[in-house]
């Protein structure tokens, strides 16, 4: 068998009561037991797949309030997971084949909209897509774009932030109330407010299971906030100076553009060259050979186009040819189109680099005046030091996150020697985060245990423990 396919056997985790105690409290269509069945809940986005003692799927909350009391009351390690589209660990089971995988999946009532109030309240396995498409016909969306479609449980577990964070913010900026399950005997219930934007009339608790990964709880429904879709919208692909000049190219658009300017996500080079290579729909879109680096910009209006007002178009077109103009300016070349197709190649960097081979990826997030300065001496770092990987990053420049990824050597050793060295260059030179968006797994366990301060491991843990066990997945305390 390959050594990156799992058993099909787990170990014998759960006897004949376990099993039909669970499936008592879930039925028939909520217990799967057989390898097949299990696959696509024991298989990340990223990383080797694990394997799971079983997969309890509940329909309800008082289902997973169910399931979540038994299994602590019988010592049973679960696991939560929503869409299964996290890059962090977090929501699949490990190797070992002692996690129950508590799948959130059926968790799709209640979806019902309030256009009046701009909120939406959704059962934890609602996905974004489904969200949006029922948004839709009252002119409102969750303005949050991913290149995944997850659950809402899911984004507000991990708080996720995405490509247009620098115009709307992430889930905690969105979430106004959530019903969570805690990892207690008792598989306890809590409404975290009731949907309102100003409520003092308790401590904000709903705010630690927000990005908290299940840390602390397992959350069931969520109440967000939602906004007015864009009825105007304009894109470019801008190629600044250099990479010091990318910098000053946010700076001018932010104060030329406003609050209009809703993304300017950043493009490598070799990021850009694999999607272009190994997406057939995409075209190349630069006629004079693809620039070292890019930058994709998007400008939004909530209103329809008014009398006498400059359209989208002619703002973006005004605000590049002024900076074409300058002498020195920090942009070299601009390129317009429909918004569809200038997000297309922004939407094709995952999958060119999924295509490219194993991937050692890196989730950071810096302060925005240092992300050149640290690419710049990443780089040379990496040309010194580790030549066999090649660098194709990209990501959201505005609110200081970059997906630093690399392709190269398949040897752990080599790689976990390359994940060291990034990591220490990012955090201990640059203070950067070493999980900017994709939250807290297996994956990044170890950085979590390097770089976190010891004070604050131990009372994250002491939070922890006052809810209950926790998540199998994250470990908040010292090892």
């Amino acid at each position: 068998m390959p050594p990156c396919m799992p058993k099909t056997s787990p170990p014998d985790v759960l006897n004949s009561a376990h099993t039909a105690a669970l499936q008592a409290m879930v039925g028939p269509a909520g217990l799967v037991l057989d390898p097949a069945g299990r696959a696509a809940y024991e298989i990340p986005a990223r990383y080797a797949p694990g394997m799971a003692a079983a997969v309890v799927r509940p329909a309800s909350t008082a289902e997973v309030s169910a399931v979540v009391g038994y299994c602590v009351r019988e010592g049973l390690r679960f696991v939560p997971q929503g869409a299964n589209t996290g890059l962090a660990e977090g929501s699949t089971p490990d190797a070992s084949g002692h996690h129950i995988v508590l799948s959130l999946d059926r968790l799709v009532a209640p979806l019902e909209v309030d256009a009046a109030d701009r909120t939406a309240t959704c059962g934890a396995g609602v996905r974004l897509s489904a969200l949006n498409a029922a948004l839709e016909p009252h002119g409102l969306f969750l303005p949050i774009d991913l290149g995944a479609d997850p659950t809402l449980g899911g984004m507000a577990a991990t708080n996720t932030g995405g490509a247009r964070f620098l115009r709307y913010g992430d889930m905690r900026r969105h979430v106004l109330g959530l019903e969570v399950v805690l990892p207690d005997a008792a598989g306890t219930v809590l409404r975290l407010s009731h949907g309102l934007r100003k409520d003092n009339a308790a401590i904000a608790l709903r705010q630690l299971f927000v990005g908290g990964c299940g840390a602390f709880g397992i959350v069931t429904e969520v109440t967000v906030e939602v906004h007015h879709r864009p009825r105007q919208t304009a894109a470019a692909i801008l190629v600044p100076r250099d990479a010091d000049a990318v910098l000053p190219l946010l700076q001018a658009f932010e104060a030329e553009a406003g609050t209009t300017l809703t993304a300017f996500e950043g493009m490598s080079k070799a990021a850009m060259e694999r999607a272009i290579a190994h997406v057939p729909s995409l075209a190349n879109p630069f006629a004079e050979g693809i620039p070292d680096y890019a930058v994709l910009v998007e400008l939004t209006r909530a209103w329809s186009p008014r009398q006498g007002e400059a359209s989208l178009d002619e703002v973006l077109q005004q605000i590049a040819g002024d900076l074409l103009e300058r002498e020195d300016g920090p942009l070299v070349d601009a390129l317009f189109g429909p918004v569809e197709k200038m997000w297309t190649l922004r939407h094709s960097l995952s999958e060119g680099l999924r295509a490219s081979g194993p991937v050692v990826g890196f989730d950071l997030s810096f302060r925005r005046r240092d992300l050149a300065a640290f690419r710049r001496q990443a780089i040379a770092m990496l040309e010194r030091d580790f030549p066999d990987f090649a660098l194709c990053d990209f990501g959201h420049v505005a609110d200081g996150g970059v997906h630093f990824n690399l392709v190269g050597s398949t040897d752990p050793a080599r790689r976990e020697t390359l994940r060291h060295a990034v990591l220490d260059l990012a955090v201990e030179g640059f203070g950067a985060s070493f999980s900017g968006e994709h939250g807290l797994g297996r994956a990044v366990q170890a950085a979590y245990d390097r770089y976190v301060p010891r004070a604050v491991q131990d009372y994250s843990a002491a939070v922890a423990a006052v809810f209950g066990q926790g998540s199998a997945s994250v470990r908040l305390g010292p090892a």
